[in-house]
Parts: structure tokens; C-alpha cells; sequence
């Protein structure tokens, strides 16, 4: 039995575990043991995501760069191959069902499911042995996953709604849609672009993966008082795998005081555009000594 993924996971990814970008800068004491050395790398001091964007081209053989970041092509690769595994082996017999619920705006039911994953079980991951190698976190607790499962009438009517609706709502623009359609959603700042060109993909192992992004949002959440706002920085990765399927993986990403975030360096205290935006909010994830 192969070993679990050390990406699908709930310890947030570092900024140094994601491949190269002009505004990511390599702090001397997040430096990783690779059994290579690793070189710092210039920060763009641009606020605008599409200034720090980064455009790749070409395929690369190997999974790591010279500076020790994951290549981008692999990396993706990596991200969107365990995500299927995921949702089509995992989810369909590792989880086990909990509830249903009815929804507003959709005719069928929506099976709530639930997964406890324990330590000992976490234990297995091959954090730095796997295809792309990640921070070892010094501690990791047991994880409690929880998913949501539907099925609708491929067709645009009241009710339901055919694959390309699903599409634009769901993977095309994600977060902006997730905040559109979430009303405890009232933020999505976007903070990194990756630019995927045509060329990479077309010359990469990216086998029937299209139409590829990836992105850093921070994710807004209001909650009933006395609870405090939240803030969760996520890793965003859409692709088409096919005419009738797509992906979509978001995963925790500890940015820290990175210029180009908004709520996480406490930015939108003084420059949030609304009350609710320049609240301070308490940050999803906590951030782990490495």
C-alpha cells in the first residue's frame, strides 16, 4: 500500500516548499536539508499579483530546481495526481457517510461525509521522500476531514445545473465565485499569481490535465458573535482533466508576513476599504517552528 500523500494534507504548506515566484524570498532560517545548497532569491516589492506574476515556459526533468524549490510543472503535476487519487479512491472508501441535508437552490439531497485520519496513521507520510519534498513538521495531530457529496441532472434548469454552469462557478475563478456564493465569505484578496503558459503545458508530463492555474488567496470568513473574524491562506490549483471533468485543490499555505498578503501581515488594519475588512482577524492557521 503506497504510502499517503505528504501534499493532500491539513499542515500547511511553507513558502519555501512552493515553486519559484518573484515575490517569494528564501529566509536563511527556513532553509531545508536536500543534501543541497540553496540560494536566496529577490523579492518583487509589488503590491499587484500580476506584477509578481511568474511565466514559465518549457518542460524541466526534474522534480527539483538548483535552488531547491519544487519545479513548477512537477509540482502541479503532483498536487493535481494525488487530488484524484483522492477523491476517487479515497473519499469513495475511506470516508464514512454522516448526515444529509437539503439545500435551497437544488432538488437533490447532499450527503455529508466524515474521515479521521490519526496520528499513527500520519505518521506513514514521507514528508521529504516523496515526489516533491516538503517541510517536516515538527509535530502533527490527527486530522478531521469532512466532505460534501451530490449528484444533479446535467442540465440548466431550476434545481440543478449542467457541467459547464459547474465549471464557471466552481473552477473558473474559484474564490471570487466562492465569495459570490457564500455569504459568510466577504473577502478574497488575492495575493500570487503563477502564470501557466500554453507552451508548459503542451511540452510537459502533464498528461490530460488543461487549462491549469495557480494562485494564493486569503479566504475571508465572518462568523456569528462572539466569534471572531477568519482568515485562511490557501494554495489554489484549477485544471480541466477532460471535456466532462475538472479539479479543483486548495490548500493550506502559511504566507506569514509576506508583502503582497493583506490580512495576514495586518495590512487591511489600516487599509481595509470597510469596517469589516479592517477588523483583525484570527488566522486560520497557526504557523509551525521548522
Amino acid at each position: 500500500m503506497a504510502n499517503p500523500s505528504n501534499l493532500i494534507r491539513l499542515v500547511p504548506l511553507q513558502l519555501d516548499d512552493l515553486p519559484t515566484h518573484p515575490a517569494l524570498k528564501l529566509s536563511l532560517n527556513q532553509r531545508r536539508g536536500r543534501g543541497m545548497s540553496r540560494t536566496s532569491e529577490t523579492q518583487d516589492q509589488s503590491m499587484d499579483p500580476q506584477k509578481t506574476s511568474q511565466t514559465l515556459d518549457g518542460p524541466t526533468p526534474d522534480a527539483l530546481e538548483a535552488n531547491g524549490r519544487p519545479h513548477i510543472q512537477s509540482f502541479i503535476k503532483a498536487v493535481l495526481d494525488d487530488a484524484v487519487v483522492f477523491i476517487d479512491d479515497t473519499l469513495p472508501t475511506k470516508f464514512k457517510p454522516h448526515s444529509n441535508k437539503s439545500s435551497t437552490s437544488a432538488e437533490t439531497k447532499i450527503e455529508l461525509l466524515q474521515r479521521h485520519v490519526s496520528a499513527k496513521q500520519l505518521s506513514k507520510v514521507d514528508w521529504q521522500g516523496s515526489k516533491i519534498p516538503r517541510h517536516v513538521p515538527d509535530h502533527v495531530a490527527s486530522e478531521a476531514w469532512f466532505a460534501r457529496r451530490s449528484r444533479h441532472v446535467n442540465e440548466q434548469a431550476k434545481g440543478t445545473a449542467n457541467l459547464d454552469e459547474f465549471d464557471f462557478a466552481l473552477r473558473i475563478d474559484h474564490c471570487q465565485h466562492e465569495a459570490m456564493y457564500t455569504p459568510e465569505v466577504y473577502d478574497a484578496h488575492r495575493v500570487l499569481d503563477w502564470r501557466i503558459s500554453e507552451e508548459m503545458v503542451r511540452e510537459s508530463d502533464f498528461a490530460d490535465y488543461q487549462n491549469i492555474t495557480m494562485s494564493i488567496f486569503e479566504m475571508c470568513h465572518k462568523l456569528p458573535f462572539p466569534l471572531s473574524t477568519r482568515v485562511f491562506s490557501v494554495l489554489v490549483i484549477t485544471a480541466t482533466t477532460g471535456r466532462e471533468d475538472f479539479v479543483v485543490v486548495q490548500l493550506p499555505v502559511e504566507i506569514g508576513t509576506l508583502q503582497e498578503a493583506f490580512y495576514s501581515n495586518g495590512r487591511n488594519l489600516t487599509e481595509g476599504s470597510t469596517a469589516l475588512k479592517r477588523k483583525k482577524p484570527i488566522m486560520g492557521f497557526v504557523s509551525r517552528p521548522y
